[in-house]
């Protein structure tokens, strides 16, 4: 089963920046969309970002102009650098590319 990696979360104050990592296993998400997932407490898991192959992206309304997803194809990663944090921010972040589980997730807690 291809493994799914995310790092790169953290305490960060209101308006600190964090750069999310994610990592597969396998080069089975090169060619597909590759999403970053977010899930807080009590909430639903939503969508944030995501990126096409070619690098067309998609951002919810709540994070476009804060955050930036990349992708890197020739070693199966997708970031997600994140600015301006704010406290409903805070979750845990999971990538993806259409796979039918989940990997741990990054901790992103925003506090001051």
């Amino acid at each position: 089963q291809v493994q799914l990696v995310e790092s790169g979360g953290g305490l960060v104050q209101p308006g600190g920046s964090l750069r999310l990592s994610c990592g597969a296993s396998a080069s089975i998400c090169r060619f597909r969309t590759m999403n970053w997932y977010r899930q807080a407490p009590g909430n639903q898991r939503e969508l944030v970002a995501g990126i096409g192959f070619g690098g067309s992206t998609t951002y919810a309304d709540s994070v476009r102009g804060r955050f930036t997803i990349s992708r890197d194809n020739a070693k199966n990663t997708v970031s997600l650098q994140m600015n301006s944090l704010r406290l409903e921010d805070t979750a845990v972040y999971y990538c993806n590319c259409g796979l039918p589980y989940w990997g741990q997730g990054t901790q992103v807690t925003v506090s001051s």
